[in-house]
């Protein structure tokens, strides 16, 4: 069975990673900063010395790296690196500053871009992490950094990865980029395969 390090997992399961990872054929082990959600690992992006290099054959990161610290988001990347097998690969989501910056020049910083279950979504929110969260104590959820879809690709090429595919959704309510990364190169056509696999469609 092939083993998938679910990072920053929260509250939540394989299955609310991607279709391709939410099968049989994956053993999941949560990691995340917070024991309070129960992870398998409690540690951080930034240092995950309690899992071996090359352990697991895949890594699953939504939302997490935009909380970092711009200089911190070589070391998580690195970390990720270390961590996967010689086949593995990375498949990461976050914020597209891109297109939230589209409505703050729409001036529509505090306006609802959407509604999600936890309530209306402003570009503040997105751009520096949910207000609401925040108020009640949950610092974690504050936002240091972001992306564009181009800069996400480069840094995870200038991380080592030899492969790369990536994805904007920049509409509501999704406004969040998508990239594979892989540890070796890849055809174009098992790139496409992959992200057909794990990229939301």
């Amino acid at each position: 069975m092939k083993k998938l390090l679910h990072v920053g997992c929260g509250p939540k399961r394989k299955d609310r990673t991607t279709p391709g990872f939410n099968t049989p054929h994956w053993q999941e082990i949560r990691l995340d900063i917070d024991p309070s959600v129960q992870p398998d690992v409690t540690g951080t992006m930034t240092d995950m010395n309690a899992v071996d290099a090359g352990a697991v054959d895949a890594i699953f990161s939504s939302h997490n790296i935009e909380h970092l610290y711009p200089h911190e988001v070589p070391v998580a990347l690195a970390e990720f690196h270390r961590v996967l097998s010689v086949d593995g690969i990375a498949v990461i989501t976050c914020p597209d500053l891109q297109s939230v910056c589209a409505l703050i020049a729409e001036d529509k910083l505090t306006e609802a871009a959407y509604t999600s279950p936890a309530g209306p979504i402003a570009p503040l929110d997105i751009l520096y992490g949910f207000r609401r969260s925040m108020a009640q104590g949950n610092l974690y959820m504050a936002h240091r950094c972001g992306f564009t879809r181009r800069v996400l690709h480069a840094t995870l090429q200038a991380a080592g990865f030899s492969s790369v595919a990536t994805l904007s959704r920049g509409r509501a309510p999704f406004f969040d980029l998508w990239a594979l990364a892989s540890k070796r190169a890849l055809t174009d056509e098992e790139l496409r395969s992959l992200a057909a696999q794990h990229f939301p469609t």
